[in-house]
């Protein structure tokens, strides 16, 4: 599995890659997000284009992804710049149409891999479009913003109603990687980590987003190893996944409705509070 860590840090992307960690996030998006998540408990990030030359100096080839604005007047200038700054894989986040999905390729023009994170009503709807597009490399779905819209009670619902693996399965027929939302260490979380990697060997995901939760949101190594062993939690998840990779359909499955069960108590857990 694809573990992905979001840091603008020289040190902390050193140390996470050491320990296990696939890729580095850096995360440029800050056009609507304060008015979307501004109210909420999220961290958005306060990145900026040095620090993807700075990351691009210790980190080796493809290990680099780079999340940059949805589309707007000034992205021709902004993907310019990521590629020169030696991004690997550039991200789409929150588009709603596939003409926008169509000026994203454009403008990457094949100077590095391409990732749509879909995270609208509108991209979720119109993926098997979005996704025919030659130059359209990999997906990941995004839970937050995509729960938040569709009105959902808890962001996992998605896994419980259907929407994931309908997009799955469009996924898996035009063969493009996918990965979806983030993850917790083993054992923690409303629904622990192992019932999700259950859910993403299931549908044929291989990636998540280390959460915030994941580290306690340490800002260095030196805070991350007071408190964790983060090499082997890393292991844990990926050992985790690879059990799961190894089991049976029905192992699977059983695991699915239980987990399907235990979403919507948390649900309705959630409403009720």
């Amino acid at each position: 599995m694809n573990l992905f860590f979001i840091t603008n840090s020289p040190s902390m992307a050193k140390f996470a890659i050491s320990a296990g960690v696939d890729r580095i996030f850096v995360d440029l998006e800050i056009i609507g997000k304060e008015k979307r998540q501004g109210h909420l408990s999220t961290v958005i990030s306060r990145h900026n284009l040095s620090d993807v030359i700075v990351l691009r100096s210790v980190l080796e080839n493809g290990r680099l992804l780079v999340r940059v604005n949805p589309i707007h007047e000034e992205s021709a200038q902004e993907i310019d710049a990521v590629v020169a700054a030696g991004a690997d894989i550039i991200m789409l986040p929150m588009f709603h149409s596939v003409s926008e999905v169509k000026t994203f390729i454009n403008l990457v023009s094949g100077r590095a891999r391409t990732s749509l994170l879909v995270e609208t009503i509108g991209a979720m709807t119109s993926l098997e479009e979005c996704i025919s597009i030659p130059g359209v490399n990999e997906v990941h779905i995004g839970l937050n913003d995509l729960h938040l819209e569709m009105k959902k009670n808890f962001m996992f619902e998605l896994f419980s109603d259907g929407h994931i693996d309908t997009m799955a399965r469009t996924l898996r027929k035009y063969q493009i990687p996918f990965g979806i939302g983030g993850v917790a260490r083993l054992g923690e979380g409303l629904l622990p980590a192992e019932r999700l990697l259950a859910e993403h060997v299931r549908v044929g995901s291989n990636a998540a987003i280390l959460s915030r939760t994941f580290h306690r949101q340490s800002t260095t190594v030196e805070e991350i190893q007071q408190h964790m062993d983060f090499a082997d939690e890393v292991k844990k998840l990926k050992d985790k996944y690879e059990f799961y990779l190894n089991s049976s359909v029905e192992l699977l499955n059983q695991q699915h409705r239980e987990t399907v069960n235990k979403i919507i108590q948390i649900s309705h857990s959630l409403v009720n509070r």
